[in-house]
């Protein structure tokens, strides 16, 4: 009944985790739901950007904190280890839907696209970029960074087990897609106001925050090793090289096979670092 209730748990957050993502997005390109970031009635607008300042830190925090060993060791008491991936997902979508639904307008148009083929070709690019976190998400393992090979695992007796770190695709040419991505899909929009400016720089910066961070801890833990894929690739578009020069940075040809363009030993779990990126 406990491995039962752990998959459903883990299925549940999943799905309420999509749901957050979905409407983040449609939040931000005004899409089809009842609280976007340019819809309500504005009021001091002081007032309203420190709000959405604090909602922005709330977010970021909440990130920063689970993904911190020591809180994952507190909750890992409270829930089997295989939940705490799941229960991470779940503490996401609903700080998610907080920033949206508490979000305070500040509508004063900054720019815009008149042209409708530019609005529309803008439209597309800011919602590819939301694309390109879902494929890179399935260039690593979908399932493991969402929590379900966690909790399936665990409902089928199985030992879980860190994935190998493997670069493919993007992955031998750019650190952080992931990242990449989202920085396309807060800056790329056909209608730039006051508020989503203050949420592009806010992630903006939250997300060079993190990943420099993430990168320190990476090196401390794997020295030369991460340092040799630093030198090989960009860190979130790509650092163009000769084959002669990747191959002096230690990086192996584009095979499917192929492990990290550093040679990073099979214990460096992409799975792992990539879940320390989006936090």
């Amino acid at each position: 009944m406990k491995r039962t209730a752990i998959l459903f748990y883990g299925i549940a957050n999943y799905l309420i985790g999509v749901a957050a993502l979905v409407y983040l997005i449609a939040f931000l390109f005004n899409l089809y739901v009842p609280k976007s970031i340019d819809s309500g009635l504005s009021g001091n607008n002081v007032v309203a950007a420190l709000v959405d300042l604090g909602l922005i830190t709330l977010f970021g925090l909440q990130h920063s904190i689970m993904a911190r060993r020591g809180f994952k060791s507190w909750l890992t008491r409270l829930v089997p280890p295989a939940a705490e991936r799941s229960t991470y997902m779940l503490a996401t979508a609903l700080a998610t839907f907080t920033l949206c639904l508490s979000w305070q307008t500040l509508p004063e148009v900054l720019w815009q696209a008149e042209n409708p083929l530019v609005r529309q070709a803008l439209l597309g690019v800011g919602l590819a970029g939301w694309g390109l976190v879902l494929l890179s998400s399935f260039l690593i393992n979908h399932f493991d960074l969402f929590g379900l090979r966690q909790v399936w695992l665990y409902f089928a007796d199985r030992e879980y087990t860190q994935l190998p770190f493997k670069a493919a695709g993007l992955y031998r040419y750019i650190r952080h897609p992931i990242m990449t991505g989202v920085l396309v899909g807060v800056w790329l929009t056909p209608s730039m106001t006051t508020g989503h400016l203050l949420f592009a720089l806010g992630m903006s910066l939250y997300v060079l925050i993190g990943v420099y961070h993430e990168e320190k801890d990476l090196i401390r833990e794997f020295g030369e090793r991460y340092r040799q894929y630093i030198r090989a690739t960009g860190r979130f578009v790509p650092a163009w090289r000769s084959p002669e020069s990747r191959t002096d940075a230690g990086v192996p040809g584009d095979s499917t096979n192929a492990i990290s363009p550093a040679r990073v030993s099979p214990e460096m779990s992409m799975a792992r670092s990539e879940r320390q990126r989006i936090r």
